[in-house]
């Protein structure tokens, strides 16, 4: 099942190019959530929610998938989570870089479990409808592609061999940066820094996460891509690493690497992101307006 957040906070059901609008649910299963609850409310009801939001999907008419403003498939994570230098080419990449601050290239352990990965603000996270809202023009602001896993349920110090069974599904992120020499999660949390999309699509649909590929073009020339099966930290041993420091929540969002590729962006690029078993988004940068 493919779920999307559209317009004004509306839930929907993507079915072939055709959203089908299941709003009724959400606002049921809102309503039923202890308002101090940690995590999504949406994700942790989908195990027993699920038949029924099929069922009023099927009753409910399509509407074109591009006629709506895609937001956000997760309205209110716990946390966004983030796993820094998880492809070997990318670590190449970066520390081969000579228009970076010293301290941006010279900080790059060879391994998560020694660099640990960073938290992004949930204030950055944004929808493809939302576009980038690109600052400090001064300064090199870089796209991320990445696959993103969606927690499911609550868990801690989990062991990798059940990590899976905490995952509710995945979606597609970019982790956009601000170049600097400032700590990593100050500058990958400006608003508009964490795009999430183009919706969110249960585990049960992608066979093995572990083994897709995912693109992203600028300007329609490709830039990254990225096959999962070269993560350094596979998605289990990411969230047996990650639970071992925190508790995760339903709708808690972990981007889980970027390939090589890595390049600057500016106002009016449109950025296009892809993984066959998940759909494509697009989305637009522009220049951040000063009080706005």
């Amino acid at each position: 099942m493919k779920l999307c957040r559209f317009d004004e906070d509306r839930l929907g059901v993507v079915i072939g190019d055709k959203v089908h609008d299941v709003t009724e649910a959400q606002s049921q299963i809102r309503a039923a959530a202890r308002y101090d609850m940690k995590g999504d409310a949406v994700i942790a009801a989908l195990p027993t929610w699920r038949k029924r939001i099929e069922d009023m999907a099927a009753k409910a008419p399509g509407v074109p998938v591009n006629g709506v403003k895609l937001l956000s498939p997760i309205a209110r994570p716990s946390k966004a989570m983030a796993a820094p230098t998880n492809y070997r080419k990318h670590i190449v990449e970066m520390r081969t870089r000579t228009d970076l601050p010293p301290e941006a290239t010279n900080r790059l352990p060879p391994d998560i479990g020694k660099a640990g990965i960073f938290l992004k603000s949930n204030s950055a996270i944004v929808g493809p409808s939302e576009g980038i809202p690109l600052r400090f023009p001064d300064r090199i602001n870089e796209h991320e592609i990445e696959l993103v896993a969606v927690i499911g349920k609550q868990g801690t110090d989990i062991p990798k061999a059940k990590a899976k069974d905490y995952i509710a599904g995945y979606t597609l992120g970019l982790d956009m940066t601000c170049r600097g020499s400032e700590d990593r999660s100050f500058r990958k949390s400006i608003d508009g820094y964490a795009v999430l999309g183009p919706w969110f699509v249960t585990a049960d649909e992608i066979a093995n996460p572990d083994d897709v590929t995912v693109t992203l073009t600028v300007n329609d020339v490709l830039k990254q891509t990225a096959e999962t099966k070269d993560l350094i930290y596979d998605i289990g041993r990411l969230i047996e690493f990650a639970s071992s420091f925190y508790t995760l929540y339903p709708g808690d969002v972990y981007y889980t690497g970027t390939p090589q590729g890595v390049s600057a962006v500016k106002p009016g690029d449109v950025l296009r992101g892809k993984c066959d078993p998940i759909g494509t988004f697009e989305i637009k940068v522009r220049a951040h307006q000063a009080g706005l």
